[in-house]
């Protein structure tokens, strides 16, 4: 055995012993990218995770905040490992070869039925659905679960034509904040404000809603409808579910957190993105929760919506949901609910 042989097994020896004095893990912890929507009650959701308050032994989250376009794209690239994607997306996916597999629901209509209402101008003349004929709606993204569930309300509730072409009213897309202002300098009659925007409109009275079309879903379907999923991709789950399952875990657990301890996270992520703490309270209480767990409920209300659409041309093809769903999703009764 050479000298410069010795001298690397010395220094093996040595790094091996002092990794074990130190407690040093042997293995690094997994990283899991995360997509998510960019909005302030993600934040809060998210806060425990980031701050130390929620912990895992076998995985690091690196989550990044995406608008809703940004999201679809981000779906079909597979750039993150879990993504919260609309709704819609799975099946067009699915369509196309990529096998998008729902692991729970991100956002399901609060039992409230706010969050997803249609909103004028004070003193608008518009001053009910009907009088939306002949009009322009503005949308944040057609593509989205979350303007295709309020399609399906206008139509099967209110039986308005909502085709992109010869509908009964103009459906004008773009992103989500500059909706407020054309809004207010009449580019448009009416929107579908995001929850921020809503949230402010409530203290501010600018606008006023005339239709929360999460409640009139609700009522219709007896279903509380799922705008946007959490999804992986079938080779990953099946290569690594435990990593996936644990995901699952902290995010719960974060969002738990979020829930149990407003008076800690609601002023600290408010201060962070200059939004008022009662936002959250609103947010939790009144427009939408973060479940992650996949109910049976849920299930229903994603078949609900994709036959809609399919029925009102939007997507080509409506698969059972079941068929779609990774088979380790975390489901209430799994995680104590």
């Amino acid at each position: 055995m050479t000298r410069r042989t010795v001298l690397r097994c010395g220094l093996a020896a040595l790094a091996c012993a002092l990794m074990l004095q130190s407690g040093a893990p042997a293995q690094a912890k997994e990283v899991v990218t995360f997509g998510y929507l960019a909005d302030p009650s993600h934040e809060a959701v998210l806060w425990a995770l980031r701050n130390g308050k929620v912990k895992s032994d076998l995985i690091d989250v690196q989550a990044s905040g995406l608008q809703i376009s940004a999201l679809i794209q981000a779906t079909s690239a597979r750039t993150y490992d879990v993504i919260e994607t609309a709704a819609m997306a799975i099946p067009r996916a699915r369509e196309h070869g990529l096998d998008l597999q729902i692991m729970g629901a991100g956002l399901r209509y609060h039992e409230s039925g706010e969050g997803a209402g249609i909103w004028v101008k004070k003193g608008s003349p518009i001053k009910s659905v009907a009088d939306l004929k002949g009009n322009k709606l503005a949308v944040y993204s057609l593509g989205s679960a979350g303007i295709t569930l309020v399609r399906i309300a206008l139509h099967d509730v209110y039986g308005l034509n909502v085709s992109l072409k010869g509908g009964d009213l103009d459906f004008v897309e773009m992103p989500a904040p500059a909706m407020p202002a054309a809004l207010a300098t009449g580019k448009v009659d009416a929107a579908t404000l995001i929850h921020a925007q809503a949230y402010k409109a409530m203290q501010t009275g600018e606008f006023v809603p005339i239709a929360q079309t999460a409640q009139d879903l609700t009522n219709k379907f007896h279903l509380r409808m799922v705008s946007a999923v959490l999804a992986g991709y079938g080779d990953k789950l099946k290569a690594k579910p435990e990593i996936y399952r644990e995901f699952q875990r902290v995010l719960l657990a974060s969002m738990e957190y979020a829930k149990s301890h407003p008076d800690e996270v609601f002023p600290a992520v408010g201060k962070e993105f200059n939004i008022e703490p009662g936002f959250f309270k609103v947010w939790f209480s009144r427009f939408s929760d973060f479940p992650v767990v996949l109910a049976d409920q849920d299930v229903k209300a994603i078949d609900v919506l994709w036959n809609k659409a399919k029925e009102l041309g939007i997507l080509k093809s409506a698969p059972p949901a079941r068929d779609a769903i990774w088979d380790k999703a975390l489901r209430p009764e799994a995680a104590g609910k």
